[in-house]
């Protein structure tokens, strides 16, 4: 592969397009080889101003291409299983924006075929690579707080354009799986495991029939979890609304802008151990402005390279999915629902 990875692009969306796109050109380690487009005047357009060598008039022309290394797909959530599958059969590595998969079952057939093509693949979970949660795990791994005990997450933004995918349902929309996944994602580094059961009460818009107000009790047995997540609620400034904390045995950790940063800005971290009172913390972390995308793309390219970095298998995303399909079925029984025991453990 060289010193660098080459890298190709499946469309052209807006998360692409404003985001990872600029970072591909930013990160050390990674190429913006090319972009296919089913609309070539957009793709040339695009290609132009981000300086991309190639444009493909096909999806099926970029994984072809010889000189591509891995693709990143930011299709409609619909699409993720199907061009992901075809991307690692065609010999490339893959990292899929979330959801990865729309259901279980396909998650399990992408880890088949990732293990028969010998290629991998991850959920573009961007705010993973914020230095904020390496701190997070460092601070749960060393017993700052004690044994996690309950987690509250909370993210919304007000998304009313018909035609924003969010608001599709064909497409994949509503608040579970977009800014849910990253709930649940969130979770998994906090208990390191499925929970036993949840509960869950959904409220659909009449007319998108999408659930744009989601809120989800998460049963660990000798821990628990809550989560709420709208698409039509709270900021509607450019990034959405957001609330992490943790309790554990002996103190707590809250973070002010945990998951995706639309702009690079600074946050902080709280800890507040036994001597702290009300929600005056005792120590702060502070962190200053860092682009997650850019360090998702020059993580990812580094493991392709054979560098000791951080790596999250999709086995991640299928207890995602399945955690997710219970909380479906909760909503729609109106009881606790278990969770799929042969669920791997999050945060792995």
């Amino acid at each position: 592969m060289g010193t660098t990875i080459r890298w190709g692009v499946l469309g052209a969306a807006a998360i692409a397009v404003e985001r990872t796109l600029p970072a591909m050109k930013k990160a050390p380690s990674a190429e913006l080889a090319a972009l296919a487009s089913r609309d070539p005047a957009k793709g040339r357009r695009i290609a132009d101003a981000l300086g991309i060598a190639r444009v493909h008039a096909s999806y099926e022309a970029l994984l072809a291409d010889p000189h591509i290394d891995a693709v990143y797909v930011p299709l409609p959530n619909r699409l993720h299983f199907e061009w992901s599958v075809r991307a690692l059969e065609a010999g490339k590595h893959v990292l899929c924006e979330k959801p990865l998969c729309m259901r279980a079952d396909e998650v399990r057939r992408l880890i088949e075929v990732r293990d028969r093509c010998g290629r991998h693949i991850e959920e573009a979970f961007a705010y993973r690579n914020h230095p904020q949660w390496e701190k997070l795990d460092e601070l749960l791994a060393r017993g700052a707080i004690g044994a996690p005990r309950s987690a509250h997450l909370t993210l919304a933004k007000r998304f009313m354009d018909p035609a924003d995918i969010r608001n599709q349902l064909e497409q994949g929309g509503g608040a579970l799986y977009d800014l849910g996944s990253y709930a649940l994602d969130a979770i998994g580094r906090v208990f390191r495991r499925a929970p036993r059961r949840v509960v869950a009460a959904l409220d659909r818009d009449p007319q998108f029939g999408t659930d744009r107000l989601s809120s989800v009790l998460l049963d660990y047995g000798d821990a628990h979890a809550l989560l709420t997540v709208g698409t039509q609620a709270g900021t509607a400034a450019w990034g959405t609304h957001q609330q992490f904390s943790v309790m554990g045995e002996t103190g707590w950790l809250r973070m002010d802008f945990p998951y995706a940063h639309a702009r690079s800005t600074a946050c902080t971290l709280e800890l507040g151990d036994a001597s702290s009172v009300g929600s005056l913390p005792t120590e702060t972390f502070r962190f200053e402005p860092a682009d997650h995308y850019v360090l998702q793309i020059e993580r990812f390219s580094q493991l392709l390279l054979g560098e000791p970095v951080a790596s999250h298998p999709i086995e991640q995303s299928l207890a995602i999915a399945t955690i997710t399909e219970a909380i479906f079925a909760s909503a729609q029984s109106g009881g606790w629902q278990a969770v799929d025991r042969q669920a791997p453990h999050l945060g792995a």
